[in-house]
């Protein structure tokens, strides 16, 4: 099958969840057989520059970048309260996005349009009057859910009141617009339940797979006891959930195990964070090989408080072998047996309790760690998924 795939952001290089999810389906199609072409969104917020991408992923996908003004204009985030219209959805339109779109629907046949997030849904209409393929959300989130629970979090009023505006407004977009595709392809199960009440087009969940053969332990003996968190702090979620962990549940770890240190990896850092001098904190920012870093570490934390889809650092994690302790939001969507392959706690005394039982006994993370890979192995296996997905869009 041909596919073109409409992405929100560059599904290269495969640094942060988003990219990871869709990268991870791409070359599962490519290594199938599929022929796969990409545009992509490229914005001030995630850029790419073209001529770092790799000659050999060009050649295999055609990936074309069109920049996309994603900042926030003050002016139009407050004419567009007195609208029903997205304004998320809305700075994703772009008129030479919309034009380069005809230009290869003019120029190619595809059997599948693929609309990586539901913000690529204003370029439904457009794709629907020059193609016949199938045309497939693949939904990575329920994306109204995280600003719905972000606004339940939030203490200030005139910020929940906000917040709770750009989720309402959101879920309609989101809902309504369902009935344009041919088919939903969500992340998880849970997340597939919510399409399925909202709309009569098939749906199935696809979660983020993974090539297990290039999972692999390094055989460097990691750092125990040792804690680490792994993700973009870019994104709302990461971000209120650490500070979360920091002022809640690191006062308790640290003075039950004054000795045990964190190490707290992944783009974009906070300026706050860069200056907090908390004690055996360690900001580590962007590293260079994601893998080498997990592998050097023995505990990975997810303390989430909001969010939707699915924690791929958690998949990632769980192949390598980690022991894990998330918070029942971070898990959520995860084929996990909790207990056995992951700890789930939700309030900071439980939380820090579930990273002090592993910390202090080095054989119970080990063998959380291998019980978690074995899970992953029985799951996420990216050819198994790939098989199932190709299988559906007969549908």
């Amino acid at each position: 099958m041909r596919f073109l795939f409409l992405c929100n952001k560059s599904p290269w290089p495969a640094h942060e969840g988003g990219p990871i999810a869709m990268n991870s389906l791409i070359q599962g199609l490519l290594n199938a057989g599929h022929q796969v072409k990409i545009l992509a969104v490229n914005s001030d917020k995630y850029n790419v520059n073209e001529g770092d991408i790799p000659a050999d992923f060009q050649a295999k996908t055609g990936i074309e970048l069109i920049h996309v003004n994603l900042n926030i204009n003050p002016v139009d985030a407050f004419f567009n309260l007195f609208t029903s219209k997205s304004y998320h959805v809305q700075r994703f339109i772009s008129k030479q996005f919309d034009k380069r779109i005809i230009a290869i629907l003019q120029q190619e046949v595809f059997d599948v349009v693929q609309f990586e997030t539901v913000f690529m849904a204003p370029y439904l209409e457009t794709v629907r009057k020059y193609s016949k393929a199938k045309l497939i959300l693949r939904a990575h989130n329920i994306e109204h859910l995280i600003w719905g629970r972000l606004a339940v979090s939030e203490a200030n009023p005139l910020k929940r009141w906000y917040l709770h505006h750009l989720s309402h407004t959101l879920k309609n977009y989101e809902i309504n617009s369902l009935v344009a595709f041919d088919g939903i392809a969500a992340i998880t199960p849970s997340d597939a339940a919510f399409f399925k009440k909202h709309t009569k087009q098939p749906v199935i969940d696809i979660p983020f797979g993974i090539e297990l053969d290039k999972y692999k332990q390094s055989g460097i003996s990691p750092e125990f006891p040792s804690l680490f968190h792994l993700g973009s702090m870019n994104w709302i979620p990461n971000e209120e959930g650490m500070k979360w962990f920091l002022d809640k549940v690191w006062p308790i770890v640290h003075d039950r195990l004054p000795t045990l240190k964190l190490y707290l990896a992944g783009r974009f850092m906070p300026e706050w964070l860069l200056k907090s001098q908390l004690p055996n904190v360690e900001v580590v920012g962007e590293v260079a090989d994601a893998q080498q870093f997990i592998n050097s570490k023995s505990i990975a934390i997810v303390p989430l408080l909001s969010g939707s889809g699915i924690r791929i650092k958690i998949i990632e994690s769980m192949a390598l072998g980690k022991a894990i302790v998330s918070t029942r939001m971070g898990a959520e969507g995860i084929a996990i047996r909790e207990g056995i392959d992951i700890l789930v706690a939700d309030t900071p005394e439980d939380f820090a309790y579930a990273v002090e039982s592993l910390a202090n006994s080095q054989q119970r993370t080990t063998e959380m760690g291998a019980k978690a890979r074995i899970s992953i192995e029985e799951s996420y296996d990216n050819r198994k998924i790939i098989e199932k997905y190709c299988n559906w869009l007969d549908i």
